[in-house]
Parts: structure tokens; C-alpha cells; sequence
């Protein structure tokens, strides 16, 4: 009786936890990107760096990319999502007239390099004063739940929704001026997601969810970042975080004054048109 008892406590362990024979994404795990760890790979050279004050030549010329994974011989985000998530970063900085161009740059130009030094060689390369730096770090669970008890056949596996998937994104952009080696600004996003699955799914679950998470995650973070850019123009004038110069034929603001101006002056030679005709009418 005994015996019997210990093989069904056995078996019934054993076909709860069947989702790790067919999945490797079972339990936690993390993919992530530091940009302390890329920025200063030598760990003495945090300390040593005196960043200077920025002096930023307006229109500025920007580059966008992924900061490379820690720890990972391949990109976890393939190469066509990366290149989407960054058009979507790209989107907010196209509206700021102290702008000049935004270049999407792969993150294997970043790979085995070297802190600024890679970020002065790529700007070189791509012709750009400032970089967005896109770090992130994501954590994927998947636990079963007390349906996956039920996986008794091969059958269970296919139709039972015994597993719990949580897929947790958090992506950071820090905006750097290249030559003096200072943060501008920085802007974070967030996103959660729940699904549940059987075990055969756990991986095409997790893996869609994952895109998913980094998709909402930066649709959140360019929302902080449109606030920040936003505001770095106060910031340049009331707290002087940067110094600004401005490129031969670059009127920058000015120009949209003079648009409101003419405007202006238009709509007053209209009214006082207007009132002379009707002085002659009365």
C-alpha cells in the first residue's frame, strides 16, 4: 500500500513539473543591458571621470541604439525588433526644431567596444553629436499552476493552460553629449504582462509576450522622453546644464517668432482694412 502511495506521490510530481521537459524557459530568467557596465568597463574609471559642462552646436545631429546585453554571445532582441522599438524612440525626437537628423545605429557597432571611446568612433562614423543609450533589463517567469496537476497524457500538454507566464520589461534611454562625455537627460518605461498557457506553449507564449513587454515598455518610456526633451530647453537656460552655440544658418527659435510675427502683422492690416470699410459704409 505503501509502495503504491509513494509511486502515485511520484507520478504526480513528476507530470507536474512536465513543462521543464518541454520548455527551457520554465522558472525565471532575465535578459538584460547595463550602461554603467558598457560606459565604464574598467571599474576604477568610474571614479576617475570628471564629465565636463556640454557645449552643444545647434542643430544637433543624434544617434539612437540598443545597449549590448550583458552576458549573452547573441543579441536576445533580434536585430528587426531592435531596429522597430528604435524608430519608435526615433519619433520623439522629430519634432524639436534644435534637432537636426536622428540615425538608428545597430547595436553591433557597440559590441566589444570600449565605453566612450566606441560611442566617439561611432560618432565619427554615423556624423552625430549626441547618443541615445536604450538599456533594459527583462524578467520572465513562467510557474505551474494547480491545472497543470491534470497534465496525465501528451494530450493534457496540448490543451491544458496549466502554466502562469509574467513577463516584466523595464527599458531606460540616457541621452549623452558625445565629446564631453555628460548625461543630458534620461527617461524610463515600464510594462507587466500575465498569460496563461499549456505546456507545449511556453515558449511561443513567452516569446511573443517578450516582444510584447518591450513594445509597451518603450511606448511608455517615449512618453517620459517627449517630457524630457520637452524640458531640457528650460534646463540649458535656468539651471545651465549646457552651453549652446549655433551652426552657421541656424535660426533655431527665431524663426518661428518671425512666422508669428508676419502672422500677426497680417491679421492687423485684415482689421484695420475691415474697419476702414466700414467707417465708409457708416
Amino acid at each position: 500500500m505503501k509502495t503504491k502511495l509513494f509511486v502515485i506521490l511520484i507520478s504526480v510530481f513528476g507530470l507536474a513539473a512536465c513543462s521543464s521537459f518541454v520548455s527551457n524557459n520554465v522558472g525565471k530568467n532575465t535578459i538584460s543591458s547595463s550602461l554603467v557596465d558598457f560606459l565604464y568597463p574598467d571599474p576604477e574609471s568610474r571614479t576617475q571621470h570628471q564629465p565636463e559642462i556640454p557645449v552643444l552646436t545647434l542643430p544637433v545631429k543624434v544617434g539612437i541604439a540598443f545597449v549590448p546585453p550583458t552576458g549573452y554571445s547573441r543579441n536576445p532582441i533580434h536585430e528587426k525588433d531592435q531596429i522597430a522599438l528604435l524608430n519608435t524612440v526615433k519619433s520623439s525626437f522629430a519634432g524639436y526644431e534644435y534637432i537636426d537628423h536622428i540615425e538608428v545605429i545597430p547595436s553591433t557597432y557597440l559590441q566589444g567596444g570600449q565605453g566612450f571611446t566606441t560611442l566617439s568612433q561611432v560618432g565619427r562614423l554615423y556624423d552625430i553629436d549626441v547618443i541615445a543609450l536604450v538599456s533594459y533589463d527583462q524578467v520572465t517567469q513562467s510557474l505551474e499552476n494547480n491545472a497543470a496537476l491534470l497534465y496525465w497524457t501528451i494530450v493534457g500538454m496540448y490543451m491544458i493552460p496549466g502554466n502562469q507566464n509574467s513577463v516584466q520589461t523595464f527599458v531606460d534611454t540616457a541621452v549623452f553629449d558625445i565629446n564631453s562625455q555628460k548625461m543630458l537627460f534620461r527617461a524610463p518605461g515600464v510594462s507587466q504582462i500575465e498569460r496563461l498557457s499549456t505546456a507545449i506553449g511556453v515558449d511561443d507564449t513567452l516569446n511573443d509576450k517578450s516582444r510584447e513587454g518591450f513594445s509597451l515598455a518603450v511606448a511608455d518610456m517615449t512618453k517620459n522622453l517627449d517630457a524630457e526633451l520637452a524640458r531640457f530647453k528650460t534646463r540649458v537656460k535656468e539651471e545651465k546644464v549646457a552651453k549652446i552655440e549655433h551652426s552657421d544658418g541656424y535660426s533655431g527659435g527665431a524663426m518661428g517668432w518671425l512666422i508669428m510675427f508676419m502672422f500677426l502683422v497680417g491679421i492687423t492690416r485684415k482689421v484695420n482694412k475691415l474697419h476702414s470699410q466700414w467707417y465708409f459704409f457708416i
